[in-house]
């Protein structure tokens, strides 16, 4: 193993090289560059023109232009923003953070809900429940992202019409005030119900724990998000009653903060994650159709193992397999955002950065994103295959 792990690391540099390189090139294949446009102006200067192209490296040759943006990779430096005047990271740092916090949601709200669904309707296929869970699941393919996002956005105006009450926020990701005033009153009035979901399956998983039983997947799930929510409400029950009703968002407190982007959050999110929902459910049911169909899990069956055993120890663990092997693309669409999603609903995240670099064709901030995607990939599929045969021992490496 030690030395398949040694061999994948220094496969990396090629293919690191490789890659930027070539996205190098074709950002370059477009014509013009940054400074083209004020060339295209004929009330610029001419000579000012050539001096700021001198200043920012464009009139070098490109093996120049890539080996000095390069040297600054191995320091850290993922070059200049032409349009920005600034360092890259300055620019698209806050943009990636802001899409993390989509994506690492939606990626949590579908292993969570696929997972078991599909697990459920392989075990009950054919019955009712299946064919409700099909039906939603080919709806969640058939439409798309940013569709769903404009219909999202209609129903929280409805909504928001309706109540004469801001139930769903209507883009962006923050509010200019918080009124605390209501966050306080709503954590007044949720926390018993937070509190006590905990206790019961807190009550749950000791008395399963006392007979020797594992505790299931719902139990766990429950306890987690009851005890996760009951936590979260502490603090505006303890410092909300002494604050002002309403302040701005950069003066309220973190978790005034915290709760405001996640409210922003929730309709983007269940935007985000729908398709990929509706699709790893789908592979789920299928992957254990096909598992249970095994011969060994017909020899478990006659051995008298419990059906929960077969299924949860045996069977899953196989059916799991596919999922380990495509972790390798969380990492990089942690960074790549939301796509569409965070311009129609206009969450300053990392697509709108994109293409506004794109059509400045600021080079050095599309090869920023390029060279961190890029680099994220190869660590997650080495990530990915490491866990591939710590999960699979028929998976060995020489």
């Amino acid at each position: 193993m030690f030395g398949y792990v040694v061999r994948r690391l220094l496969q990396l540099v090629p293919t690191f090289f490789g890659a930027t390189l070539l996205a190098f090139l074709v950002i370059q294949l477009a014509p013009g560059d940054f400074v083209t446009r004020l060339e295209l102006d004929p009330t610029q200067d001419r000579e000012s023109i050539a001096n700021l192209r001198q200043q920012l490296g464009l009139d070098q040759p490109l093996p120049v232009q890539y080996a000095k943006w390069l040297s600054g990779i191995f320091q850290g430096y993922l070059g200049l923003s032409l349009s920005y005047k600034t360092d890259v990271w300055s620019v698209i740092g806050q943009r990636i953070l802001n899409s993390m916090v989509l994506v690492v949601l939606a990626t949590l709200m579908i292993y969570l809900i696929a997972i078991p669904i599909g697990v459920y309707s392989a075990i009950h296929k054919y019955t009712w429940p299946d064919r409700i869970f099909t039906v939603l699941a080919f709806l969640g393919l058939a439409i798309p992202n940013f569709f769903f996002g404009l219909i999202m956005l209609f129903l929280a105006v409805w909504l928001n019409d309706l109540t004469d009450m801001r139930i769903l926020p209507i883009g962006g990701m923050t509010n200019e005030f918080l009124h605390l005033g209501n966050m306080t009153r709503a954590a007044q009035w949720l926390f018993p119900f937070a509190l006590g979901g905990t206790l019961i399956y807190a009550a749950l998983f000791w008395s399963r724990s006392r007979r020797g039983q594992t505790p299931t997947f719902g139990v766990w799930l429950g306890l987690v998000l009851f005890g996760v929510s009951s936590l979260l409400m502490l603090a505006p029950l303890l410092q909300g009653p002494g604050l002002p009703e309403r302040l701005p968002y950069t003066e309220s407190p973190l978790w005034a903060r915290i709760t405001n982007v996640l409210w922003h959050a929730f309709p983007v999110v269940i935007v985000v994650g729908t398709s990929g929902l509706a699709g790893l459910m789908r592979v789920m049911r299928g992957q254990m159709l096909d598992v249970l169909s095994q011969d060994y899990i017909r020899t478990a069956r006659a051995k008298g193992l419990s059906e929960r055993v077969v299924v949860y120890k045996h069977a899953l663990r196989n059916a799991v397999i596919p999922f380990i092997a495509g972790i390798g693309g969380l990492l990089p669409g942690l960074i790549g955002g939301a796509g569409l999603v965070e311009v129609t609903m206009a969450w300053p995240g990392i697509t709108p950065a994109l293409l506004e670099a794109i059509s400045a064709i600021d080079v050095y901030v599309i090869m920023g994103l390029i060279t961190i995607t890029t680099v994220l990939l190869m660590v997650g599929n080495v990530i990915s295959d490491l866990l591939l045969a710590w999960v699979d021992p028929r998976i060995r490496y020489s």
